[in-house]
């Protein structure tokens, strides 16, 4: 079958790799009909995230349809149309029971490498390095998918393919940053990222309650869609003070809720940004946090604030100053996908949760190396490259 591969530091190549085969009786196999570029691919992309290896496949968000059945699978059938989790979970052990299913006991069958950077293992992700499972990934005609009875779930004929496509990962990746970040009825709530990730936590925020949603970002086209999609205020950072701007527009106190949804790779402006950039590159930090900083000191006192963006393991001037005696909350994780697909399925399904426009590039599988170019340098417009196999 072909798929997109990762051969180096930013180098990609389409490439023929076996079929993948039914391994254990609870898997099922699932033929590809969309798999998108998510902004985290771009950290495996850049080389900053450990234990790639030539020739792993990438792509974690995807739909498609199950064409072979593990004799132990209980939910599905051949020819169910099936959204899949990014993140594997056995739903059995003491993690998954208490839903939370990224941290899975048993998903990551490479637990040593997790223990040395983390201190624990995580759970399993497709195509997402050795580090996280070294499963193949979904940028491919068709993806071995284990414990299918927890991380696949059947698509309601009422909701597309192109906005089922976001229910793997970017929908329920933003509820959760709202959710845990404690989003509430009257609540303002200040988002850093308007990609797939942070739209979706906006207009999670929205769904929960909050009077007023402020999306921070630097890209116009992806500040539009905020706007016109979500109906939230925006902030383009490469204009104001954020900090200044966010406090004016609270009444001098600041957000409730700061959700960080850039990551290990965030842009600023100024010195801090050169600062960061080169420390990096020097391997003397591995994560750029330019937004996570910039949330901790913009949050209101007593607030909260929540990490979406994936981050690889240390930073730099870190604010913990700020968060102690401020007496904020913060929180972060990797998404527990299987606690919410199923209900934002259903809120697909009555139109309250809109996708399709994220989807700004679709293409052939054949087209992945010139897709991630698009996504990685946000040339026309690009929020995300969806690549449809088989056209």
């Amino acid at each position: 079958m072909k798929a997109v591969c990762w051969e180096g530091v930013n180098r990609l190549s389409v490439e023929d790799v076996p079929d993948p085969r039914i391994e254990n009786d609870q898997d099922i196999i699932v033929k590809v009909r969309l798999t998108t570029t998510c902004g985290s691919d771009l950290h495996l992309l850049g080389g900053y995230i450990p234990a790639m290896r030539a020739g792993d496949v990438l792509g974690h968000e995807f739909l498609g349809e199950v064409v072979e059945v593990g004799p132990g699978v209980r939910r599905h059938r051949t020819g169910d149309r099936v959204v899949v989790c990014s993140f594997i979970s056995c739903g059995r052990c003491w993690y998954c029971e208490h839903e939370m299913f990224s941290l899975c006991d048993n998903s990551n069958t490479n637990p040593g490498i997790g223990q040395a950077l983390f201190g624990y293992e995580t759970g399993a992700v497709f195509g997402y390095s050795h580090a996280m499972g070294g499963f193949k990934g979904s940028h491919a005609e068709y993806v071995w998918v284990p414990f299918a009875d927890q991380g696949a779930f059947t698509v309601p004929d009422a909701v597309d393919d192109l906005t089922a496509l976001f229910a793997s990962d970017a929908v329920p990746t933003g509820w959760m940053g709202a959710d845990l970040g404690g989003v509430g009825p009257g609540d303002v709530v200040a988002v850093w990222g308007s990609g797939g990730v942070g739209q979706m936590a906006a207009r999670a925020a929205t769904l929960l309650g909050a009077e007023r949603v402020i999306v921070i970002d630097r890209l116009p086209e992806r500040l539009a869609q905020a706007e016109e999609h979500l109906g939230v205020e925006t902030i383009d950072y490469t204009a104001t003070d954020v900090g200044a701007e966010l406090r004016a527009r609270t009444g001098g106190r600041g957000p409730d809720v700061c959700i960080e949804a850039v990551g290990m790779e965030a842009h600023d402006t100024g010195v801090q940004h050169l600062y960061d950039q080169a420390k990096q590159q020097l391997r003397l930090q591995t994560d750029r946090p330019a937004a996570v900083r910039e949330a901790i000191y913009a949050c209101r006192k007593g607030g909260s604030v929540f990490v979406l963006g994936v981050f690889g393991g240390a930073v730099d001037k870190f604010p913990l100053g700020a968060m102690m005696n401020k007496g904020l909350t913060v929180r972060g994780a990797q998404q527990h996908g299987q606690r919410y697909i199923p209900m934002l399925l259903d809120r697909m399904a009555k139109g309250e949760i809109s996708t399709a426009h994220l989807a700004t590039h679709v293409m052939p599988l054949d087209q992945g190396p010139e897709g991630y170019d698009l996504f990685k340098h946000k040339k026309d417009g690009c929020v995300r490259a969806v690549f449809r196999p088989g056209d």
